[in-house]
């Protein structure tokens, strides 16, 4: 068995936490013995893969099969060519340059639904939305490449992995995957698309 659930802000990618400020997987009601495969952190939203089947977390996860995923970023600024292109080479994260990845300016810029609780703005800092292709997923890793251009992270949606894509499944639902969708979650060669996470009513 293969979910897809749409990872809302302030739930955490597990089942129990000591920490009473986040919301866990358990409240959603998930068939029994799924766990998450890889995670999101608290603060991120979007795409969170779920299953029963352990041998899917080596394919799915290992960087030796550059498995893609798609991230929506919103960040501080609107970053220039040349820092797109920074970003695409690898940049220094704790020591280490990531790997080549493939970002671009969404355009049209995507209208979501608001965040809760609400993105902090400043009114004297424009913001716009990136999103970025990678093949590796290390701890807060967007978040830390967009900070060494100078471009904070605001708000992060993961849309796609391998080509299946998040699209029309609202924040805090899931759905069991279809074989075709299977297919598409583990296809990891080529390029993936732009995404689609289509405006919805709050």
């Amino acid at each position: 068995m293969l979910i897809a659930f749409h990872k809302p802000y302030g739930v955490i990618s597990q089942f129990t936490s000591d920490d009473s400020d986040f919301r866990t997987l358990a409240e959603f009601g998930f068939p029994p013995r799924v766990y998450p495969i890889g995670r999101l952190d608290a603060d991120s939203e979007g795409l969170l893969l779920l299953s029963d089947e352990p041998e899917l977390n080596e394919r799915l996860l290992h960087p030796k099969h550059g498995h893609r995923r798609v991230y929506w970023a919103q960040i501080e600024r609107i970053p220039t060519a040349d820092a797109l292109r920074k970003l695409a080479k690898g940049v220094q994260v704790q020591g280490r340059k990531t790997l080549a990845c493939r970002p671009w300016l969404l355009e049209p810029q995507p209208e979501l639904p608001p965040r809760v609780p609400p993105v902090r703005f400043r009114k004297s800092v424009p913001d716009c939305w990136i999103a970025l292709e990678l093949a590796e997923g290390k701890n807060r890793q967007v978040r830390r490449m967009t900070a060494a251009i100078g471009h904070p992270t605001l708000r992060l949606i993961r849309v796609q992995i391998g080509d299946f894509r998040l699209d029309e499944l609202a924040a805090g639902i899931w759905k069991i995957i279809t074989p075709r969708e299977r297919k598409l979650v583990l296809q990891s060669d080529g390029r993936a698309g732009t995404g689609s996470l289509a405006a919805r009513d709050p």
